[in-house]
């Protein structure tokens, strides 16, 4: 049976994906929300449009509007056969949260509220899906790695505002039975991404013979992160949302509490200068870069995350490949398309 799938971030990095790999995989409708900022843009489901084939038109409605806004009579009664909210969007460059971390607790905590709200209001409502971050949980030291229900740690604002709105979640599923699902995530990299984030900027700086920010810990040792790509990832986040009975059956029995929280995380731990170093080998191009233990832009910057993925793993729903074959494929699509950097 078809559902309807309200998606949030839809022109997003991580979200136009999902509205890809539903599209391929599924006979689903989706309706997308985006208020279409700096890093919300059409194009992207322009590009997916096209790529699914002419009648995934019909399929896919867009509505233009910012979620710290309550959603407005004539688009509750739109959405009211919604069956499936996948809640992406979300501010989340953790520089832009020191600088300014009110708009990110506007965006993240009472736009999730807002949506909350028109969750608990809708009848056929089978599932809530709030997409969080690694970052809740702090900084993960040596080969630590975080479990579902450990205890958070945020380190700067855009974390809290994540955690924050996790909390909402829960409250929401306990208060009001919405059935709910959290996921944190790790980095993420691919295609068609901010250039304000680490690997297009890197590309773009790398071509430009800019020079290159490594942050590092007190010891000069670089950062690492967990990297997945987008397109693996907008599998799991499938595969989550299909099986989500199953998900929630087996992650109740792992740590007996609701709602049901899973991990996603790549297996690929790479520095930020073995990042580099790749994108400069495959460029073929020399760079220049400097170690920073303490960026005066970035404070609370954490140097590596870790999550414990076993119990994704136990339900078969890994979607992962190597980052070298990643991080090639992704460096081939900017260097066709320069525009995005």
């Amino acid at each position: 049976m078809s559902k309807n799938v309200l998606l949030t971030g839809g022109a997003g990095f991580i979200g136009h994906l999902v509205v890809k790999e539903i599209l391929s995989n599924t006979d689903w409708n989706v309706t997308v929300i985006d208020r279409l900022s700096y890093a919300g843009k059409l194009d992207r489901i322009n590009d997916v449009l096209k790529e699914a084939g002419e009648e995934s038109y019909n399929r896919v409605k867009f509505f233009y509007h910012d979620l710290k806004a309550e959603t407005h009579e004539e688009m509750v009664e739109e959405l009211s056969d919604t069956n499936i909210i996948l809640h992406i969007g979300a501010s989340s460059h953790v520089t832009r949260s020191v600088k300014n971390p009110s708009i990110f607790i506007q965006d993240n905590i009472i736009g999730t509220f807002n949506l909350l709200e028109l969750a608990r209001n809708l009848e056929n409502l089978e599932l809530f899906y709030y997409f969080s971050t690694d970052e809740v949980f702090g900084p993960s030291e040596e080969n630590i790695k975080f479990s579902e229900w450990d205890r958070y740690n945020s380190k700067n604002p855009y974390s809290a505002t994540k955690a924050a709105a996790e909390e909402l979640t829960i409250a929401y599923a306990n208060t009001y039975s919405i059935p709910s699902l959290i996921t944190h995530c790790s980095n993420v990299y691919g295609e068609r991404q901010n250039s304000e984030k680490f690997i297009p900027n890197t590309i773009k700086k790398i071509l430009n013979g800019e020079e290159i920010l490594i942050h590092t810990d007190n010891n000069n040792n670089p950062g690492d992160r967990y990297y997945i790509y987008n397109q693996d990832l907008a599998k799991t986040i499938l595969f989550l949302t299909k099986n989500y009975p199953k998900v929630q059956e087996e992650a109740y029995k792992v740590y007996k509490k609701e709602p049901t929280k899973i991990n996603i995380t790549g297996e690929s731990l790479i520095t930020n200068l073995e990042v580099a170093e790749l994108i400069s080998k495959k460029l073929d191009v020399d760079f220049e870069y400097k170690l920073l233990q303490k960026d005066p832009e970035r404070p609370g910057h954490d140097i590596k995350y870790g999550l414990d993925n076993s119990l994704l793993e136990s339900l078969n729903g890994v979607f992962d490949r190597e980052f070298e074959l990643g991080i090639n494929e992704t460096i081939e699509w900017y260097l066709n398309n320069k525009s995005w950097l």
